[in-house]
């Protein structure tokens, strides 16, 4: 899992954004990690543990960022915890992680 600040000083939004950007390949710009953020916050994300339905919204924009952009691949949330602890894991096939530009 990755350690996060406290849920009540962080929204889900930013927390999510940085735990994605810090695994993307290529690396994020400050530009688009904010925009994820954007986009994440949209949601309206409720406080404390997200549910599997919360977990599959933030995974669709996840997808969608990704399918905009046509450049980068990045990990999806597994889960939430009501601390403010996520868990991020790349999608993959064949036992390998899935690459930007056209798969694998």
């Amino acid at each position: 899992m990755t350690g996060q600040p406290d849920r009540t000083e962080t929204s889900w939004a930013a927390i999510i954004a940085e735990a994605y950007a810090a695994d993307t390949k290529p690396p994020l710009t400050a530009e688009l990690t904010g925009r994820i953020r954007t986009d994440l916050a949209a949601l309206d994300l409720p406080g404390g543990s997200l549910d599997g339905t919360r977990v599959e919204a933030v995974n669709g924009a996840l997808d969608a960022f990704e399918l905009a952009l046509e450049a980068v691949a990045g990990p999806r949330l597994v889960a939430a915890e009501a601390g403010g602890a996520v868990q991020m894991a790349h999608r993959s096939e064949a036992g390998h992680p899935l690459r930007s530009f056209g798969g694998q």
